[in-house]
């Protein structure tokens, strides 16, 4: 009985072994590139965008917009997640197409992660109403289940960009007939602004949603930003203890 129950007992330790060895090998890569991207100390820690006020950071503003399926949206929808902000609209002939295309390339890489979620602005309100914004939508075959295109009166949407630090402008001379950043905006649970800082120690404070190497780069920062989560509830955990 006693022989049986050690070969049961060994089985279930090789078993276990095997998990967490398993585990390491899906993760370990993550940690050291995170490790050596970072450094040591700050491998944690996205840096805030923005202007701070004493131990207040800038913070994104209330909002209240229409999504595609004429659902009212508004900033508390997205508090307690990290999320991707851009500004596009449907008719954009130039880099709405590719900015739509990379951050769906974003949204699929995040599928396993709880607490994501994108939010498109359009720039052009008065023609992308609900029903055009879920066309759009279908047609770049977006996964709806955590992203927003929204629409609402133009110079709340034009208000809200500032907050973001990019541009809206209409011009009739460009194509399309605006000019917008090709942007993506990284937010975290609070509503603060985060990007990385750049080799010189500055922070890039936006990603360009058109470019495949800054779009790898925000994926990478996005982990980091979750992992900072991660760690701070970790540590409130044990000091309960």
């Amino acid at each position: 009985m006693d022989s049986d129950f050690k070969k049961l007992s060994n089985k279930y330790k090789i078993f276990k072994y095997k998990g967490l060895l398993a585990i390491l090998i899906l993760i370990l890569p993550s940690v050291i590139y995170i490790f050596l991207t970072y450094g040591k100390h700050n491998f944690t820690h996205l840096p805030y965008v923005g202007p701070q006020t004493d131990s207040t950071f800038h913070i994104i503003p209330d909002f209240t917009f229409v999504n595609q399926f004429n659902d009212t949206i508004t900033k508390s929808d997205y508090q307690g997640n990290i999320y991707l902000a851009n500004f596009i609209f449907t008719t954009c002939p130039t880099i709405c197409p590719v900015m739509t295309y990379n951050m769906r390339r974003v949204q699929q890489k995040m599928s396993n992660y709880p607490n994501f979620k994108i939010l498109s602005h359009s720039v052009f309100p008065e023609f992308d109403t609900p029903n055009i914004l879920l066309e759009y939508a279908n047609k770049m075959q977006v996964d709806l289940t955590n992203w927003n295109f929204v629409t609402g009166k133009r110079e709340e949407i034009y208000s809200i960009a500032n907050y973001y630090f990019v541009n809206v402008l209409e011009d009739s001379t460009a194509q399309g007939g605006f000019l917008h950043s090709e942007y993506f905006i990284l937010v975290d649970k609070e509503g603060r602004i985060r990007a990385r800082n750049d080799d010189n120690g500055n922070n890039i404070g936006v990603y360009d949603g058109t470019d495949d190497y800054q779009v790898g780069l925000l994926i990478d920062d996005i982990k980091v930003l979750m992992a900072e989560y991660n760690l701070a509830k970790k540590n409130k955990n044990e000091s309960k203890r």
